[in-house]
This record gives structure tokens, C-alpha cells and sequence, in this order.
């Protein structure tokens, strides 16, 4: 391949990747459709398939499904992750329960495999953290009553996916039943000692890895995650869960500095793996789905904003913050994707790609679009000085 062409599709893409990120901001929402929607134009059966640029891309999408789970690790210090667990376990038991069987149930009847089925439920169940965060600091909730309730929503379910990623990744191998369970004791064996030495030791691994120099400080983390995310691929695990606990085990000030030093990182690659998804479906395949994933798509808006309301009445929340906190949870992204692309790349299920596509296309758009209105609807009816106290 000419390296001249390589480079000139490069370029391309990158450039309409920056003019999709420039209209997702005039517009007010999340670029990541607008991302999937660039993968599906210019990928298999798209108006410009992009061909010779393929292997690059699926490099720097592996690269940025890791550096959007280290980002959300490094969110999170090890002492939110466990009070967030003994404050809302009891929200995150029903978040779990009504929104991870609609996808079980949707594939079943669809008829598919229990394992595809199971791979849907977790593309149903787990919110946008990226748009969520984002939609918080927009629109100016970041004091409001029921964010607490919200993030502590958020944190219980990337330790669910913490679990969930390596169990799917071991049997999606297809490996024999007892190195199965082994990997996947292993893997929650991980999240648990990862924890554990976090809690303990935090403070200490974060000073190792900080660095006054930012080209030191980038490289050892950046270092570090890919060395942690490929000894966890090579043991079944996930190169993800492997990046997501190495960003819980940096805190305080190196979490901090680690944020703004990798952020255009993650913001690139994060945008070449929404891209690549795309690409790897056909744009015909989308259509029969369509139905389904627009079925699919109302009934988890309905059971994130029950979720979101009755966690917030749980927390003694009045009615419009249960209002804002059951539409902020709706938005569906980065996370679905990624579990989307575990199936996709074993084949598990011709249909999952682009049904996910459809479903986190349309969940994706309405759910920033339902906190706007939540939010014009609560502060007509409060008065300014009232409007962070409910």
C-alpha cells in the first residue's frame, strides 16, 4: 500500500472526525453517534469504503477502548468505588434488574444464542458515562441533589462491567468449562485485589507514577496500561477490565494529571473506535433490525428513568430531581459499544452489531436531548435560588 494514500485517508478521516465533533457542539450532543455514523458512510457497503487505511484503524481502535476505560477508572478512587456500594446497592439491584433482562429477553426472542442474548442485556443495562458527565456539566447539575445519586448509579455499574467484560470474553473463546471458570475467578479475583491494594496502597503507586515532567508521567501510565491491558488478554481476562483497574489504582494527584494529559489521547482513539465499529457494518444490515432496536430503544427509556427516579426518591430527592436524574441516565455509548465489539469480532451474532448501532444511534441522540427538556421543565417551575436545593 502507497504510504502516500494511507496517509491522505488518514488525514480524511480525522478531518471528518473534527467537523462531526464541531457540529456535535453547536448542537448540543454527544459526537459519539454522529462518530458511528461516519463508521457506517465509509465503511463496508458505505458510499466511500475506506479499504487500505482498515488495519491502522483497528490498532487505534483497540488503543481507545483502552484509554476510555483507564479515563474511567481514573474517575473513580477505590473509596468512591466501595461507599458507592454500601450507599445504593439496593438502586443498583434494580438498575441491574430492569434494564440488563430487556436486552436478555430481546435477543431470545429474536432467537438468538444465550450468549448473544447475554452480550444485548449488557448493551441495554449500562449507561453513557462519558455523555452523563458531560450532560452534568452543560447543564450546571453538577450541585443538584441527585447527582451523587446518578454517579453512585454510574460507579455500580463499571464494577458490574468490571465482571461482566472477562466473563464474556472467557466464553466467547469457547474455551473448556473448567479453564472458563478459572479465568473467570480470576478475573474477579483482579477487580477484587485491585481494590483491595487501591484502598491500601493508593496513595503510594500514585506517588511512584508521578512525575513533574508530563512526557514522563504520560508515557509511564500510558506504558503501564498497555503492558497491564495485554497480560489481561493473554490471560482471557480483557485488555479493557486491565486498563479500567489500572486507572482505579491512580488517585489523588496523579489521577488528576493523568485526566489532562491523556484526554486528547482518549478523545482521538476514542473517536477511531466508535469510527471502526462503524465500519465493520454493513449500512443494508441496518434496516431489519431497525424495528427491533427502536422497540428495544423506548423500553429502555422508560426503565432508566423509572430506575433514575426511584433511586432518587430513595435519596430523599423531590420530584424534579428524580425527573433530571431518571433522563440523564438514558443516553447509551461508549460501554454498549465496546461489549457490542466483543461479539462482533467473535462472530457471535450476525444481527448484534447493527442493532447496536440503531439502538445506541437513537439512545445516544434522545437522551441528551430529554435532560434538556427535564431541565427547561424544572427551572420554569423553581425559582432561581431554589433550583441546586431539589
Amino acid at each position: 500500500m502507497p504510504r502516500g494514500v494511507l496517509l491522505l485517508e488518514l488525514g480524511a478521516i480525522v478531518l471528518g472526525l473534527a467537523v462531526f465533533a464541531r457540529l456535535a457542539v453547536s448542537i448540543g450532543l454527544s459526537p459519539i453517534p454522529l462518530y458511528l455514523l461516519a463508521g457506517l458512510a465509509f465503511g463496508q457497503g458505505g458510499l466511500v469504503p475506506v479499504v487500505t487505511a482498515d488495519e491502522f484503524i483497528e490498532v487505534g481502535a483497540e488503543i481507545g477502548v483502552i484509554l476510555l476505560l483507564l479515563m474511567l477508572g481514573l474517575e473513580y478512587s477505590a473509596h468512591e468505588l466501595t461507599d458507592g456500594l454500601k450507599s445504593g446497592w439496593r438502586s443498583g439491584a434494580l438498575d441491574l434488574a430492569l434494564n440488563f433482562s430487556p436486552g436478555v429477553a430481546a435477543g431470545l426472542i429474536l432467537g438468538w444464542a444465550p450468549l448473544a442474548a447475554m452480550l444485548l442485556g449488557g448493551v441495554t443495562y449500562i449507561s453513557s458515562s462519558g455523555i452523563v458527565a458531560k450532560l452534568i456539566a452543560d447543564l450546571g447539575w453538577v450541585g443538584n441533589r441527585e447527582t451523587p445519586t446518578v454517579l453512585s448509579l454510574l460507579v455500580q455499574e463499571d464494577l458490574v462491567m468490571a465482571v461482566f467484560l472477562p466473563i464474556a470474553a472467557v466464553l466467547l473463546a469457547g474455551t473448556a468449562p473448567l479453564s472458563a471458570m478459572v479465568s473467570v475467578i480470576a478475573a474477579v479475583g483482579a477487580v477484587v485485589a485491585v481494590i483491595a491494594i487501591a484502598l491500601r496502597w493508593g496513595e503510594t503507586l500514585s506517588r511512584g507514577v508521578f512525575s513533574r515532567s508530563d512526557e514522563a508521567m504520560l508515557l509511564s501510565i500510558f506504558g503501564i496500561t498497555l503492558l497491564v491491558a495485554g497480560a489481561a488478554e493473554q490471560l482471557q481476562v480483557s485488555a479493557a477490565v486491565g486498563a479500567f483497574l489500572v486507572g482505579i489504582a491512580i488517585s489523588a494527584e496523579a489521577a488528576d494529571r493523568a485526566r489532562s494529559l491523556l484526554s486528547p489521547l482518549r478523545d482521538l482513539f476514542g473517536a477511531v473506535f466508535f469510527v471502526f465499529f462503524g465500519f465493520q457494518i454493513d449500512p443494508a444490515s441496518i434496516p431489519p433490525v431497525l424495528w427491533p432496536a427502536l422497540g428495544l430503544g423506548a423500553v429502555g427509556m422508560a426503565s432508566k428513568w423509572v430506575t433514575g427516579w426511584l433511586a432518587a426518591r430513595w435519596a430523599g430527592v423531590g420530584w424534579r430531581g428524580r425527573l433530571r436524574a431518571g433522563s440523564l441516565l438514558v443516553s447509551r455509548g461508549e460501554f454498549s459499544i465496546a461489549i457490542a465489539a466483543l461479539g462482533v469480532s467473535a462472530g457471535v451474532e450476525p444481527t448484534l452489531g447493527p442493532l447496536t448501532a440503531a439502538y445506541v444511534l437513537t439512545l445516544a441522540v434522545l437522551g441528551p436531548l430529554l435532560s434538556r427538556v427535564a431541565d427547561l421543565r424544572t427551572r420554569r417551575s423553581v425559582p432561581e435560588q431554589l433550583r441546586v436545593t431539589e
